[in-house]
């Protein structure tokens, strides 16, 4: 059985702890999503997300709409997210990122070093450009294109309704073919979007 966050925060506060695992394993993904989205750094964006999720738990008595816990939710985040960079926003300027780990595929093999040094041309490029987006935009734009998420999910996480998510993702996706088109007005440049849950 399904249980809607209201009610699961409700049982959290009633003493089922599992009812707050529940909660984290259906927001983790945002999580991690916002908090890499203001670091840029994965280990980082890990710790932040640990971080946040247990703020969560321990300011849970103090939310006063359990309904609205995911946008709650992200807002713990986003204030976790602020702390870690004055303390360590320092950093960054002299650090340079590690690459995220990843398993080589035989795809990856396949197409050798070149290949993968054009990929990751192509995400450092996508990433400029959600980059360029206005700041409204670009946490549903991770959430959808990049973590997969419905419009259910997003509108559950950020407190705006389906249909503004719906809006917002329409006019981001314009942006971002317009900024990931090949210079010259050539339109065979043009990212294609993965497809994601409706």
């Amino acid at each position: 059985m399904q249980f809607e966050d209201g009610e699961l925060v409700l049982r959290c506060l009633s003493g089922d702890t599992d009812a707050y695992g529940t909660l984290v394993k259906r927001y983790q993904a945002s999580v991690y999503a916002t908090a890499y989205y203001y670091v840029g750094r994965h280990g980082a964006a890990e710790d932040i997300a640990q971080d946040a999720l247990l703020a969560g738990y321990r300011s849970l008595p103090r939310l006063k709409e359990p309904e609205k816990f995911g946008p709650w939710l992200k807002q713990v985040t986003t204030r976790t997210a602020a702390n870690w960079l004055r303390r360590n926003g320092h950093r960054l300027a002299v650090e340079t990122p590690l690459p995220h780990k990843r398993t080589i595929s035989i795809e990856d093999a396949r197409e050798g070093p070149r290949g993968r040094s054009e990929r990751q041309e192509d995400l450092e490029r996508v990433q400029h450009a959600i980059d360029s987006l206005p700041e409204r935009y670009r946490l549903p734009v991770v959430l959808r294109y990049l973590q997969e998420q419905s419009y259910q999910e997003i509108s559950n996480y950020t407190g705006e309704s389906t249909e503004e998510i719906r809006g917002i993702l329409q006019r981001a996706t314009r942006q971002l073919r317009d900024l990931l088109a090949e210079p010259e007005g050539q339109s065979d440049g043009e990212q294609d979007w993965p497809r994601a849950r409706k």
